[in-house]
């Protein structure tokens, strides 16, 4: 029988990446309290889902490159490794999930309530948002997908 290494670090990386989330809405809590403990309510939703993203995803690869894989022999299409497919969708739903906690604590943070654009943040500011995550997603593929071109 032979085992597929990458098999197992692709499991290991989901695991990885699933053990994180609860983490990281500690992580945020945190951040916010320390915000409004300083009185920067101006801007707080926006920066610190980013900061909470941008140190995940750093972290994320960090642990991804820990991890043996063999791409000599996986499939590369259109300069996307096959590998980078599989590791990605570890972050399946991530994002969203962590949007709706993020808005459901501002929605329901007294702190906040003075303070309409972050107590309830509306459309376009969370799409302002996703849009910073989105820049931030896209480093991170594109550093996931060198790292796989690269261990091959």
């Amino acid at each position: 029988m032979t085992i597929n290494p990458n098999a197992d670090s692709i499991a290991q990386f989901c695991r990885y990446i699933d053990d994180c989330k609860p983490a990281l809405k500690a992580q945020y809590q945190q951040l916010l309290a320390q915000d409004l403990s300083r009185q920067q309510w101006d801007g707080c939703f926006q920066r610190n889902v980013s900061a909470v993203l941008a140190q995940a995803y750093d972290e994320a690869l960090a642990h991804l490159k820990t991890l043996p894989f063999d791409s000599a022999a996986t499939p590369v299409n259109r300069g996307l490794s096959e590998l980078t497919r599989q590791a990605l969708t570890a972050f399946d739903g991530f994002v969203d999930d962590f949007l709706v906690f993020v808005v459901d604590t501002h929605r329901t943070s007294c702190a906040l309530s003075n303070f309409p654009d972050e107590h309830k943040p509306d459309k376009a500011y969370v799409n302002e948002v996703k849009h910073e995550i989105a820049g931030l997603w896209w480093n991170f593929a594109l550093n996931v997908n060198g790292h796989f071109l690269e261990c091959g």
